[in-house]
Parts: C-alpha cells; sequence; structure tokens
C-alpha cells in the first residue's frame, strides 16, 4: 500500500513526461483498479504487454525522482516550513 502511494505521488509529479500510453495503463491499474486481464482484454493485446508498459512506467517514475528528486524535496521543504512562524508558513503555503 506504501508503494502504491509512492509511486501516485511521483505520477502526480511527473505525468507530464510519460506517454499517453503510459498514463493510460498506469491511471487504469492504479486509480481505476482495473486487473492486468480487464486491461488487456481492453485494450486487446497480452497481459505480459500491459504488465510489461506497467513495469517500464513505474522504472520510468523512479528514475525521474533519482534524478530530479521533485518529490523529496518537497518533503524537505515542507519540513523546513512547519519550523516557521504561523504568518509565515500560510504565506508561503500559499506559493506551493
Amino acid at each position: 500500500m506504501e508503494n502504491t502511494i509512492y509511486l501516485t505521488i511521483l505520477y502526480d509529479y511527473y505525468k507530464p513526461l510519460l506517454t499517453e500510453k503510459q498514463c493510460t495503463y498506469f491511471e487504469d491499474y492504479y486509480f481505476n483498479n482495473l486487473t492486468l486481464s480487464e486491461m488487456a482484454e481492453n485494450y486487446d493485446i497480452s497481459r505480459s504487454a500491459v504488465n510489461k508498459q506497467i513495469n517500464l512506467t513505474i522504472e520510468k517514475l523512479t528514475e525521474y525522482e533519482d534524478k530530479l528528486n521533485l518529490y523529496k524535496n518537497s518533503v524537505e521543504i515542507r519540513k523546513v516550513i512547519e519550523k516557521l512562524p504561523k504568518e509565515t508558513k500560510e504565506e508561503i503555503e500559499k506559493f506551493i
């Protein structure tokens, strides 16, 4: 479950870098809760082809995060913001 949440967060950050097909398969699997078999039937491809595409998308997402660190940096920034006075924190949160 924790890994699924992490992957969906990465998807939110890096979706614009993925192909339309990668987005469709990822969303069907993680957001629409379709099984690999259901997806294979919907797209008229093999179950293993669907699985391969989802795994490649996961690899891309983790690769992007390894290189760009958008999520990691966001977490660190939020930790720093939490330590600020309330008014300052509220002002900053308007922009993030």
